[in-house]
């Protein structure tokens, strides 16, 4: 017998426990490399404008088809329409792929925890040390399951009682270690060159590439095209203000990107001399460029572990959602019991998280496609699956069941102001953008130039 379905308490549960889904590594992350790759200010500018109009009119869409169905992504597509199952297949599979390696980054933020804890910042700082640590057979593998054990224990306690209750005291600290780095941060000798090349836009700078990054870290930031916002939608009672949650939202995750950029950039910035190359790409500027600008700090060591504090709090959030998405599918799909399904959840992702794990050591030499595992799984998901999906789900919202059953569902107990700009978005704007960053990705990963 399959249990009753659960539920967020009410609105603050459901924004506090959807905003922590979104506020997660593409925040602290992603986000700052990415601004000072394109340009700082611009890429700040578009990324806003887009967060308000693209962003805005895909979490409407996604959460009030989970409200409006009541399940999660597989069901709910089906339900909308038959011919669309296969979209929540494909949704589905986004979280399953996603949560394995995702936890594997989750346990190199507890393993740098521990590091600057107990005080052997030296060590972090040191030549090396990250690519010695992920190298390492065996430890990556302990810290990726205790991060997966801590992750899976929330779930297990349930929407309410788990995933609220964590989300509420999480979400709060988060913010304000957030604020309190940056403002730290921003009082480093020589930070004000990277505050003005953060925030001044630049349009000499501005292009289509521009455009088509911000897009592409909007799914990455905002959960979307994941089956996330569908199944935290499932959650989410009707006297509750759809519209209005979404705006809060929006608001949580891009506060948390805008200060992580405060946090890092001048920071970065003032450590380097202005060198802009000094922000790196991927894990790089996290575990070996950031250690070295707490070393320049006064009082690092206790700086640099909390910032570790804040970034495993927004990853757990992440993973918590992630890890909810796919133990919903599953309840949903064959009735089993939350325990059950948490249990096998685990065991699944301890599986596909392993290669991974050890793709940069046992199983280094190994690629797919010429990629290590982590990267494959990363490149599939964020640049291939979701895109997809969120097209998709574009075309089943504006010319399948039509913007109006959305939109009927959205004022079903609340006013929708912004009606207009999402139909013009879900129909018109949306489709086109997410066909341009699909076949940026591709080209990009094929090694032909972007749009």
């Amino acid at each position: 017998m399959s249990e009753k379905r659960s539920s967020f308490s009410g609105k603050l549960g459901f924004v506090l426990a959807t905003a922590g889904s979104a506020v997660g590594l593409g925040n602290i992350w992603r986000f700052p490399y990415l601004a000072a790759q394109y340009g700082g200010g611009i890429f700040l500018l578009v990324y806003l404008v887009l967060a308000l109009t693209f962003g805005f009119a895909l979490m409407c869409a996604e959460i009030a088809i989970g409200r409006k169905t009541g399940l999660s992504a597989i069901g709910a597509y089906k339900k909308l329409d038959k011919r669309f199952g296969f979209v929540g297949i494909i949704a589905s599979l986004v979280p399953i792929i996603i949560l394995p390696y995702y936890s594997v980054i989750g346990g190199w933020i507890i393993k740098y925890l521990t590091v600057f804890i107990s005080g052997n910042m030296a060590s972090a700082t040191a030549d090396g040390f990250f690519d010695s640590f992920i190298s390492s057979s065996s430890e990556p593998v302990g810290w990726f399951l205790i991060y997966l054990a801590i992750t899976a224990l929330v779930v297990l306690l349930g929407v309410e009682k788990g995933i609220e209750k964590v989300s509420k005291i999480m979400m709060p600290i988060l913010v304000v270690l957030t604020v309190f780095i940056a403002i730290y941060s921003l009082l480093m000798p020589g930070a004000i060159e990277g505050l003005i090349y953060y925030v001044k836009p630049d349009f000499s700078k501005f292009s289509a590439t521009t455009v088509l990054a911000a897009m592409g870290q909007l799914f990455y930031s905002m959960s979307l095209a994941m089956g996330i916002m569908i199944t935290y939608g499932s959650y989410m009672k009707k006297d509750v203000s759809l519209e209005g949650s979404v705006k809060q939202i929006e608001l949580f995750d891009t506060g948390i990107a805008f200060f992580a950029g405060l946090m890092v950039i001048p920071a970065v910035f003032a450590f380097s001399g202005g060198d802009e190359t000094a922000l790196g790409k991927g894990p790089g500027l996290m575990f070996v460029t950031l250690p070295k600008v707490f070393e320049s700090m006064v009082g690092g060591n206790i700086i640099g572990a909390v910032f570790f504090v804040l970034v495993l709090f927004a990853a757990l959030t992440s993973s918590i959602s992630l890890m909810e998405t796919v133990v919903s599918i599953f309840i949903d799909k064959f009735g089993w019991s939350r325990k059950a399904t948490c249990i096998g959840v685990f065991i699944g992702c301890v599986a596909l998280g392993l290669p991974s794990c050890l793709g940069y050591g046992t199983l280094s030499d190994v690629k797919l496609f010429g990629m290590a595992f982590l990267d494959f799984f990363d490149f599939t998901s964020n640049s291939v699956l979701m895109p997809i999906v969120a097209f998709l789900t574009c075309i089943l919202v504006g010319y399948v069941i039509k913007p109006k059953a959305i939109i009927e569902e959205i004022e079903d107990g609340s006013t929708f102001k912004r009606k207009t700009l999402f139909t013009v978005i879900i129909k018109y704007v949306a489709p086109i953008c997410i066909v341009l960053i699909l076949v940026s990705s591709i080209l990009d990963a094929l090694g032909i130039a972007k749009i």
